[in-house]
């Protein structure tokens, strides 16, 4: 067998992990951790005004008639302590740290005489920028606050299958048809003589006139649809109307019984 003993080593002083630039080739022996490498946040704040909101609400103080010294000393603690947690301090924090110094001294300096009544209160200007503050926190908490898909709702997509419509034929035999046609052709033959002169006679027209006799009415006798005075040549002009109307799916036909009377009707 070879020896291993020197791929081993090499092995064994591979670092495991590297801390800050360093290699660790050993476990440590204990679980010590220094402080600066654990940082904990207890309140997360926006900028200096959501800070100074907090503790005016956490004080329960009117922010009409806020107590401009104890809030600056607030204030300077939370500053203080942003530091000793070794955190980058934003120039808006130390900028409102300035104005409240600001504010604090022009309240604590006399007042010329004849400009007490005058002079605006040195705390009206911050009241005005925490009230407009609070109004927007509000409203972008009530809009937090509001159902928002892939949060609270889940959208749902029913897919339907293709539907295809189709035409059934009608319930009347093409032979009940003939045979209902074959009574009117006998009428019809009754009027022959009493044609005088030819008329050119248009399927698209009698469809017309067929639809403008079924408008308005439930059901109609399939002879009353053919005008027998025409003669053959105009009850034919009808029959091939009705079928074209029938083929287009513009009407209906119906027979309750074998042999039955046919009635026709507009197609809903």
């Amino acid at each position: 067998m070879e020896d291993t003993g020197t791929t081993s080593t090499e092995q064994a002083e591979m670092p495991f992990a590297v801390v800050q630039g360093a290699p660790l080739t050993e476990l440590p022996h204990d679980l010590y951790i220094p402080p600066e490498a654990l940082e904990v946040f207890l309140e997360a704040f926006e900028g200096p005004l959501d800070l100074l909101l907090y503790l005016i609400k956490r004080q329960n103080l009117d922010i009409l008639d806020i107590p401009i010294a104890e809030i600056t000393a607030q204030y300077m603690r939370y500053i203080e302590l942003m530091k000793e947690l070794q955190l980058e301090l934003a120039g808006e924090y130390l900028l409102m740290a300035a104005m409240l110094a600001e504010i604090k001294s022009r309240m604590l300096l006399p007042r010329p005489a004849g400009e007490g009544e005058d002079e605006e209160d040195p705390r009206a200007e911050l009241v005005r920028r925490l009230q407009e503050y609070e109004r927007y926190k509000q409203a972008a908490e009530d809009l937090d606050a509001l159902p928002r898909l892939e949060r609270d709702l889940v959208g749902v997509i029913v897919e339907f299958p293709d539907m295809k419509q189709v035409q059934k034929p009608p319930s009347v035999s093409l032979d009940d048809i003939l045979h209902a046609f074959a009574d009117v052709m006998a009428r019809a033959e009754m009027y022959t003589h009493h044609m005088i002169h030819r008329e050119p006679l248009s399927v698209r027209e009698r469809m017309t006139i067929v639809l403008d006799n079924l408008r308005d009415r439930d059901y109609v006798e399939f002879g009353e649809l053919f005008t027998v005075e025409e003669g053959r040549p105009g009850v034919i002009v009808s029959l091939l109307a009705i079928l074209e109307l029938l083929k287009e799916s513009l009407i209906d036909m119906v027979q309750n019984e074998i042999n039955g009377p046919i009635y026709v009707k507009a197609a809903a």
